[in-house]
């Protein structure tokens, strides 16, 4: 909000200078974003009278003025305006001046061969806006010629580009910052009390008809005959232009500046214009929402269609205004205007955001209805503005029709209980130069007084500290509601600077929890094994099972919470393959949701999906596709788990129908299933468009982590090695296809017990000479002593062992 310092001082008593008061502002908490200073604008500009104007004698566009600026010496000045006259008081910028806007200094010259001592100034180019087309020309007489021009311009103040945070609605007005300013330096507030006006009680047509009285409690319509329009007078435009507001004319420029002076919009319908929109003499003035198919055509020229959110004045029923936002151009005041209905109401700021946003429209009442409008001055507003209307428009009021649902006044306001002792224990201690200090009881008090509130001592708490209770007044009603903000208004007003800098007394590094040590490692070992990390929504369409809908989703496409990662990874795959990137790698850690009988369950996953060629190069292998296989992918996973020293178990499963059910296993860590991880459907792939062989994994991140928690996977142990040769022994047999290589290696080390160093499947074979129901496997046992070289005498009976115990468990048939 663009403060006017002279209009400032009309309120409030301030003894400090336009940069003084910038900073006491901002570090109070109201960032000062420039300041904006007039004097400068034409500093050396005086009031000069035309005595006479000829033409030029070398140009057709240009005239010789003989100007008088009251020293005596008639100046000779050339001016190009066309509104250029004798016996006119004009300002005029004498040999020396800088004009800053137009980034000029006048030095005597010669234009097309004649003397100019001088420059007749528009007021564009002493920087105020204007659409006149040449030379300001002053309207009022016997102007004491020499004299400075900026105190009837406007242009002897300093404007303060202000900006006050969202929670303080008060501030968007002239009166809310000159008690902030009050509160601030101790000056004495001035605001002007409205003059009282007389209202008829004669009936008249107007009539009030409040739909949603949530949406607007209260509304206040009054009707005035024989309105006069006309200019406004100077100080007003000044006042006006200074917030960057254009004047129009006086009735629309007296709205806007109670709007400025007291925070509160209105808005002035052309009484006549309603009728005719009306259809009848008898007006009824509505506030309800926006039926479908309405459109209104604002002040912007707009037509806009409406939904049902907006919130509408209507005459009769028919649409005038969006409520708190903008009138109607059909109803709109103008220069032959005669007749008002002046228009000051207070609407929900819920109800405002949601229809200024709805038609994308944001305006000066919008902004302060979103915040909220002080209900407590809705009629002091208002009686000002009638008052100005009299007085400059000649407006006669004669009816005027209250709606007014708002809770009594009492309820306006709100005690809050306030401890010192709670003050000091939030804001800490002062500083007091070589020493520090606690906020005593009379800081308090001096500070909450100033800000409009009334304090009551409550006595003393346990520790004998002064308790009060503050009623808050009601133009700070809705941003002071708990101790805690009190306690922030003195910390404001106090000086946040004025408060000690401590720290902790001994700082200490950082680290990170276990749990992200661990999942931070695992998200390196998977992109090392050259898988890219994903992210997905965690909200997918419904209609899987175990589903958790939610009850207000956005979109349809989006309104369940996912209850596994995989179908998110198909998905991508899929889109990547279409998009032409290839087969895509990839890994993702998130959260999984589901349904249980006991209620909602929610646990954090890993999956990742692996499919197509892996190789980087094919010219290898000419140019053919060669797709991975599911030892290779196991082994990405495998890969990780031996980095992370992970003993992980795969057993045969067939329990997820994406997946085809013999090449799928499920996962286990001591007893504890971990997950799952095998090759999609053939089905699936094809209805999808997938490469022959996709691979996909899901792992509860939990179950792995806990794993991972155990000192003897967490904490590394160095294990010495053999500097003995070891002795290799290979051992080959028939042995039933239902038998897994997991069961057959569990038995094969626990038969070699110290001296087996390792077991390696280095074949298997299914076919001729194989039995039927069989499969031909082969393992390579490494034999190793850590203190000595095996001999034969040492290695045969612990090989026999294993040979023995793989008959004896399982009836292999031996081979070798």
């Amino acid at each position: 909000m663009r403060i006017s310092l002279n209009w400032l001082r009309e309120l409030v008593e301030i003894k400090l200078s336009p940069e003084e008061l910038a900073e006491t502002l901002t570090m109070a908490g109201f960032e000062v974003e420039e300041i904006e200073d007039r004097r400068t604008w034409a500093n050396g500009v005086v009031i000069g009278k035309v005595l006479e104007r000829q033409p030029h004698p070398n140009a057709d566009k240009l005239s010789v003025c003989q100007v008088d600026i009251g020293t005596g010496e008639t100046l000779n000045i050339v001016c190009g305006a066309a509104n250029v006259k004798a016996d006119i008081y004009v300002p005029v910028a004498t040999t020396g001046t800088y004009l800053p806007n137009i980034d000029l200094k006048i030095k005597p010259a010669k234009l097309r061969g004649v003397p100019s001592q001088g420059m007749i100034c528009s007021l564009k180019e002493l920087g105020l806006p204007t659409d006149v087309d040449g030379i300001h020309i002053f309207t009022q007489e016997n102007l004491p010629l020499g004299s400075d021009v900026r105190p009837l311009l406007g242009l002897d103040d300093v404007i303060l580009d202000l900006t006050a945070t969202a929670n303080r609605a008060d501030a968007l007005s002239m009166v809310g910052v000159a008690r902030e300013v009050a509160a601030l330096m101790g000056g004495k507030l001035s605001i002007p009390e409205p003059a009282e006006v007389s209202i008829p009680k004669n009936a008249g047509n107007l009539a009030l008809k409040i739909a949603d009285t949530q949406a607007c409690p209260a509304y206040i319509g009054t009707v005035i005959e024989q309105v006069k329009i006309a200019p406004s007078p100077e100080w007003l435009q000044q006042r006006l232009r200074a917030a960057g507001v254009r004047p129009i004319s006086n009735v629309v420029d007296i709205t806007n500046y109670v709007l400025l002076e007291w925070g509160q919009p209105l808005h002035a319908f052309d009484g006549d214009r309603l009728k005719s929109v009306a259809g009848s003499e008898n007006l009824s003035i509505g506030v309800r929402f926006v039926n479908n198919g309405e459109s209104l055509k604002t002040l912007d020229g707009q037509t806009r269609s409406l939904a049902t959110q907006n919130l509408l004045i209507t005459a009769n029923e028919k649409p005038v205004a969006l409520a708190g936002v903008m009138g109607g151009e059909e109803t709109e005041v103008h220069q032959g205007t005669q007749s008002l209905v002046l228009e000051a109401a207070l609407f929900d700021s819920v109800a405002i955001r949601r229809s200024s946003r709805s038609v994308g429209l944001r305006s000066e009442a919008s902004g302060r209805y979103e915040r909220g409008v002080n209900r407590a001055e809705l009629e002091i507003a208002n009686r000002r503005a009638l008052s100005l209307i009299s007085e400059l428009a000649s407006g006669i009021i004669v009816q005027q029709e209250i709606a007014d649902t708002r809770p009594d006044p009492s309820t306006w306001s709100r005690s809050i209980a306030l401890r010192l002792e709670r003050v000091n224990q939030i804001l800490g201690p002062i500083d007091l130069g070589e020493d520090t200090g606690e906020l005593q009881k009379q800081d308090v008090e001096r500070i909450l007084t100033a800000l409009g509130c009334h304090l009551t001592s409550s006595g003393e708490d346990s520790s004998h500290q002064p308790t009060w209770s503050v009623s808050v007044p009601p133009y700070r009603y809705r941003d002071l509601e708990r101790e805690i903000d009190l306690i922030e208004e003195i910390a404001r007003l106090y000086g946040y600077n004025k408060f000690c800098d401590t720290l902790p007394e001994k700082a200490e590094a950082g680290y990170l929890p276990l749990d992200e040590e661990v999942i931070r490692k695992l998200r390196a070992f998977l992109r090392a094994e050259g898988l890219t990390e994903l992210i997905h929504y965690s909200l997918v369409k419904p209609g899987e099972d175990r589903n958790i809908v939610l009850s207000n989703p956005l979109f349809v496409e989006y309104s369940a919470l996912r209850t596994d990662l995989i179908s998110g990874l198909i998905d991508a795959f899929q889109y990547n393959l279409e998009q032409g990137n290839g087969a895509l790698n990839g890994f993702e850690i998130g959260q999984i949701f589901w349904q249980e009988e006991d209620g909602l369950q929610e646990t954090e996953a890993l999956a990742g999906i692996m499919g197509g060629d892996i190789s980087l190069g094919k010219w290898s292998k000419s140019g053919r596709e060669e797709p991975i296989t599911w030892f290779e992918a196991k082994g990405i996973l495998e890969s990780v788990f031996r980095q992370l020293s992970l003993q992980v178990e795969y057993q045969p499963d067939c329990r997820d129908d994406r997946l085809h059910p013999g090449r799928t296993a499920s996962l286990w860590i001591r007893g504890n299933r971990l997950g799952i991880f095998g090759q999609l459907h053939p089905q699936l792939r094809r209805e999808k468009g997938l490469p022959d062989s996709v691979y996909v994994f899901q792992l509860d991140l939990n179950v792995l982590l806990d794993s991972l928690g155990e000192d003897e996977i967490l904490v590394s142990t160095f294990q010495p090695y053999s500097t003995y040769p070891a002795s290799d022994r290979d051992i080959a047999f028939f042995a039933p296809v239902k038998i897994s290589v997991v069961e057959i290696e569990k038995v094969i080390t626990k038969a070699g017990k110290d001296l087996l160093e390792s077991v390696e499947l280095f074949d298997e074979y299914r076919g001729e000479n194989v039995p039927q129901g069989q499969r031909s496997l082969a393992f390579r046992l490494i034999y190793r002593a850590s203190d000595r070289t095996l001999t034969e005498a040492e290695v045969e009976p612990v090989h026999n062992k294993v040979r023995e115990a793989l008959v004896e468990k399982f009836g292999v048939n031996l081979r070798s």
